[in-house]
């Protein structure tokens, strides 16, 4: 199923799945796997070590442990509302996930190879999704969402950390 088959938008996740191209969600789990194994990409994030735009923002080490938890967090509520489960879930704070990691004592190549099987298994789990399966909704950060919309949200929170590496980050080991 494709981005355009989403039948209800979420307000706030709108930012991520509107990044995503108009294709299969599965096809699109699968080109964006190695968003970050780009050889220029990740030779950019090992230059960069532990430097920041600006006080108080996460290293490239902390974005992808973000990358990585938020992958899993989507997975597990995909799953759940897949599942017909109408249990409503809360959000999660990504500040404190983020203070809480050991990202910044991994290299950059564990990080990614966690990513990527990662990533994986999310392609695993949306195959076996139905298209009624996918188009079943629970709630998650107070608002309805379905499977289908969470895949394209995992397609498109990829992209946006990239684009925010490539803008902000990225020109400082340029100068």
């Amino acid at each position: 199923m494709k981005r355009s088959d989403i039948q209800h938008m979420p307000q706030f996740f709108d930012r991520y799945i509107l990044l995503a191209d108009d294709i299969d969600v599965v096809e699109g789990l699968q080109q964006t796997a190695k968003l970050y194994h780009d050889e220029a990409i990740r030779q950019a994030m090992l230059q960069l070590g532990d430097q920041v735009y600006a006080p108080g923002k996460w290293t490239a080490k902390d974005i992808l442990q973000h990358l990585i938890d938020n992958e899993r967090i989507m997975s597990y509520r995909a799953m759940r509302f897949a599942r017909n489960d109408k249990t409503a879930l809360p959000g999660y704070d990504e500040e404190l996930f983020g203070a809480n990691t050991t990202a910044n004592q991994r290299s950059i190549d564990d990080l990614l190879e966690e990513f990527l099987l990662v990533r994986q298994s999310t392609i695993a789990l949306f195959k076996s999704f139905s298209p009624e399966m996918l188009h079943r909704e629970g709630i998650s950060f107070n608002q309805r969402i379905s499977p289908l919309a969470l895949g394209f949200v995992l397609i498109g929170h990829p992209i946006h950390h990239l684009k925010v590496l490539k803008e902000r980050y990225f020109p400082l080991i340029q100068a």
